[in-house]
């Protein structure tokens, strides 16, 4: 289940592929994931120094009055993930035109994940050719239901 997703994601980049990886939360942004409250909108991934980081998320505290003054909403996470993984995502972000943007934060085991993908952006009228497609699977689905 998805506590919180980047909805257009889908739509303004073509998914190559898809990561999972682990979050370092403090308790706080923990609570407030599980509140469904936070947005991916504008986040991207970066890897520096063979550690990879949420840049850009924004979780803001569960109880505002109880958090530390200091807290930023939107400060830098680091991404848990195995070597191997660090370095293809150090590799796609070297390539031009590929961007690695995280598409939602879910529940695994009791653990909170990140699902990453590796993304190519999209002209408009690809986004275009997208939304049309779907509309014409909705309206085939919707005429076979009927049928």
């Amino acid at each position: 289940m998805n506590l919180i997703e980047h909805k257009k994601a889908r739509l303004e980049y073509e998914i190559l592929e898809e990561y999972e990886a682990g979050l370092e939360l403090l308790g706080y942004e923990v609570k407030s994931l599980r509140a469904h409250h936070g947005k991916l909108e504008g986040a991207h991934i970066v890897v520096r120094n063979n550690e990879a980081y949420l840049v850009g998320a924004s979780i803001p505290p569960y109880q505002p009055a109880n958090t530390p003054k200091e807290y930023d909403p939107v400060r830098t996470r680091r991404l848990l993930l195995t070597h191997k993984e660090i370095a293809a995502l150090a590799g796609f972000e070297g390539q031009k035109g590929l961007t690695v943007v995280p598409l939602s934060v879910y529940n695994k085991g009791g653990k909170l994940k990140l699902r990453v993908a590796v993304a190519r952006g999209r002209k408009k009228y690809d986004k275009r050719a997208v939304l049309k497609k779907r509309d014409t699977e909705r309206d085939i689905r919707r005429t076979l239901k009927n049928a």
